[in-house]
């Protein structure tokens, strides 16, 4: 079976609509072939060039690295003295019994508790069934080192408590004494206030000033009935009483004659821009081929400037060399004054008084009217109707039924559908050529085709 599809025609709209059918190749997608693909075909993608960009070479110094740090070198370990601890006193029992009485304990007497039940909804939870695998992505990945442990670098300063038993006192327990409960006097005043055993009356100005007053009937709107109108309608308009038309002769045709094809050839669709400016043919875009990718012999080493050249043979950890900052108590009383308050001392300012202008609007003894000038200059005057100078028509009545042919009906009359020349089995005007190893048939205009035979 052969698929028909006019592949020169140019409509530049035809898509065929049937699949391949090659002898040795079966296959359920439908055929890309169009005009489009026809006339532009895709060219090759060429591929981005290398990078011109230079290596860049860590150049190592040569000098040899001085381990004496700013810190080492300006300050100078110096020799710390232990702290002198005052020691504590001596604990004594009292004999005095604690009252473990509060307020709280004699005013707020105490409940039963119930349980009270948790309004939370119930939650379902979708436990799996299978093993979590709580190996993590660090374990798996990041193995340990087989490296030793570094020391940590701090002074040999561990805190050592005294060998002497402590007491457990505090500063309130020594100083402030229990006295015993004070006796205190109630400053409340006394409700002096007499109940009266005489009734209460329900008696108030809107029960006595507002009596209730008889309502009126509602009013109730009777709907008159609908009565015929017993003059008979008339049917006219102001537009068909006034505007008579006048009588004149029918509007002629202004259609042009219609001259008769004497030939029925197919329209060509050429025109002399697509016969005279053909395309041009194309050169070949040159392209370059990519090199080939060669790995290095080599292994490449993972060892960094840092691991190479920075080592510690025989090294030992640092010392802390900075000093305790050592507090010295003076016996002399302290001076509050400084240099700001001895130099820079308040002045007596006094405070200014506001600079206010005497007011010059007097203001008017007459009350104000509260009227603008809209409401005093423009008066409302009574409505005036005005009389329609209209002339009556007293013509006679032109009956005459008016002619519905218009220009557009006249001139433009409906034109056929055009069939589209793929349609076709064998289109007019085309010779047929040849078939494609797809199945299409492939077909040329017949001027063309008289030109080639005619060139060979």
């Amino acid at each position: 079976v052969t698929n028909s599809c006019a592949v020169f025609f140019p409509c530049r709209c035809h898509h065929c609509p049937h699949l391949p059918t090659r002898p040795y190749e079966k296959s359920e997608k439908p055929c890309m072939l169009s005009e489009y693909r026809e006339r532009y075909p895709p060219y090759p993608i060429t591929l981005p060039r290398g990078l011109f960009k230079p290596k860049k070479a860590y150049k190592m110094a040569q000098i040899p690295m001085e381990g004496i740090s700013t810190t080492k070198r300006d300050y100078i370990a110096h020799e710390v003295l232990p702290q002198k601890l005052k020691p504590p006193e001596k604990h004594v029992k009292s004999d005095e019994s604690m009252d473990l009485t509060s307020t709280y304990k004699q005013d707020y007497n105490s409940y039963p508790i119930a349980q009270v039940s948790p309004c939370l909804p119930r939650v379902m939870r979708h436990i799996p069934s299978a093993k979590m695998d709580t190996r993590t992505t660090y374990e798996g990945d990041y193995m340990l080192w087989n490296e030793p442990k570094a020391e940590l670098i701090r002074p040999n300063d561990r805190f050592h408590p005294s060998e002497e038993k402590f007491d457990h006192r505090t500063i309130v327990q020594d100083d402030y004494l229990y006295r015993g409960p004070v006796a205190t006097q109630s400053c409340k005043p006394l409700n002096l206030v007499q109940k009266s055993k005489a009734p209460f009356e329900n008696i108030t100005n809107y029960r006595v000033n507002y009596v209730p007053h008889p309502l009126e009937k509602h009013y109730i709107h009777k709907y008159e009935k609908y009565k015929v109108n017993e003059v008979p309608f008339d049917g006219l308009t102001t537009h068909k009483v006034s505007y008579k038309g006048l009588a004149g002769q029918p509007a002629k045709l202004a259609k042009p004659c219609k001259l008769k094809l004497l030939h029925d050839l197919p329209f060509s669709s050429t025109t002399e821009f697509q016969e005279k400016y053909q395309a041009w043919p194309r050169p070949p875009v040159f392209t370059k081929k990519p090199d080939v990718y060669l790995p290095p012999l080599e292994k490449m080493d993972l060892h960094t400037t840092t691991q190479i050249h920075y080592k510690h043979p025989n090294g030992k950890p640092a010392k802390m060399c900075q000093t305790l900052a050592q507090l010295k108590i003076s016996t002399e009383p302290f001076s509050s004054s400084s240099t700001m308050k001895e130099d820079y001392k308040p002045w007596l300012c006094k405070r200014l008084t506001p600079i206010t202008c005497v007011p010059e609007l007097t203001f008017p003894a007459k009350p104000m009217d509260f009227l603008t000038t809209f409401q005093t200059h423009y008066v409302p005057h009574p409505l005036t109707v005005t009389k329609s100078y209209k002339p009556g028509w007293s013509g006679p009545k032109h009956h005459t039924l008016l002619d519905a042919k218009t220009v557009y009906a006249t001139s433009y009359t409906p034109k056929g559908i055009v069939r589209c020349l793929a349609s076709y089995k064998h289109p007019p005007g085309y010779v047929f050529e040849g078939t494609d190893a797809d199945g299409h048939n492939l077909y040329l205009p017949a001027s063309m085709s008289e030109c080639l035979q005619g060139g060979h």
